[in-house]
């Protein structure tokens, strides 16, 4: 029997969408386990979110010197253009391993639901839900034990890279409209080469979303957003690289940001001559060290 090939949606880079909702990921889908203790005395281990949902997540315990004195919590959510890699892929793993040494805080990497087999706008719904469930620890009585003995929930990031940086901005903005209860307080929001739409079409949301609404969809748009100003944290640092061709889209979220009233403090740092998410392909260049100084730097303020 001849065997006709499915017709594509849309090849993105690192996997191929099929019209039947079929998706082949180039590289697979690798993970690694978490590590009850690394070389830098960091230690991991997974969680449940949402057994209903199947929201996960990799927390990120750094070497604790004093057990009395509770550290920052970092909500992060990781990129792939909401259809690739995951909290337990190997580079997340070690990024996360990576800020939660680097800047002594816990972190939370959330491992949302993907596209095509769970369309937009599920990831979004998951990353606030999993937000949701770390706040729920402000009073110390949440269901992972590490954030309630460890996790300083008034003094609480956010971040994320490429589409993460996309679900981090979406959270913290409805964080600041609806609220998150109890004593959780968001400090800040640190965006890595953010995945946000422009006034152009896009092939990609078009297939995944099915509720798109267009370019000026505020859910990946979020210049478009009436409420922009209420983003519900005090400072916003957006990090963009000269070669990416999101670049502009994060210089334009800043700008909007800027303008919309929010009372908070952003500021962006542009890294010459590099290409998207750069820090994650090669993290040992001096141009990735360098980013993660000021990403450290950054969440260090919570410090103060």
């Amino acid at each position: 029997m001849q065997q006709t090939s499915k017709e594509v949606a849309i090849d993105f880079d690192g996997f191929r969408i099929y019209k039947d909702g079929t998706i082949d990921r180039f590289d697979g889908d690798p993970t690694v386990p978490p590590s009850p203790e690394s070389e830098t005395g960091v230690r991991s281990k997974d969680v449940v979110i949402s057994s209903g949902s199947g929201i996960s997540a990799r927390v990120f315990l750094p070497k604790i010197s004093d057990p009395t004195q509770k550290i920052p919590l970092l909500v992060y959510y990781h990129g792939g253009a909401f259809c690739v890699c995951s909290a337990f892929s190997p580079g997340y793993t070690r990024y996360a391993s990576s800020l939660a040494q680097e800047a002594n805080v816990v972190v939370l990497s959330v491992n949302y639901r993907r596209a095509p087999e769970d369309p937009l706008p599920t990831a979004f719904e998951d990353a606030w839900e999993a937000l949701q469930w770390a706040a729920a620890h402000s009073g110390g009585s949440g269901p992972e034990a590490w954030i309630n003995q460890f996790a300083d929930l008034e003094r609480a990031f956010v971040g994320g890279d490429s589409a993460g940086g996309t679900l981090a901005q979406n959270v913290v903005l409805r964080a600041g409209v609806d609220g998150l209860g109890g004593k959780a307080r968001l400090v800040g929001m640190a965006l890595f080469d953010p995945f946000f739409g422009n006034d152009e079409p896009d092939k990609l949301m078009e297939v995944i979303f099915p509720s798109y609404s267009g370019a000026n969809d505020r859910t990946v748009n979020p210049a478009c957003d009436p409420n922009l100003g209420r983003v519900g944290c005090e400072r916003v640092l957006v990090f963009v690289a000269e070669k990416d061709s999101l670049r502009d889209r994060g210089w334009g979220y800043y700008e909007a940001l800027k303008k919309s009233g929010w009372s908070g403090v952003a500021d962006i740092v542009e890294t010459e001559g590099e290409e998207h998410v750069f820090h994650l392909e090669n993290p040992e260049s001096e141009k990735a060290k360098d980013r993660m100084r000021r990403a450290v730097s950054f969440l260090n303020q919570a410090h103060i």
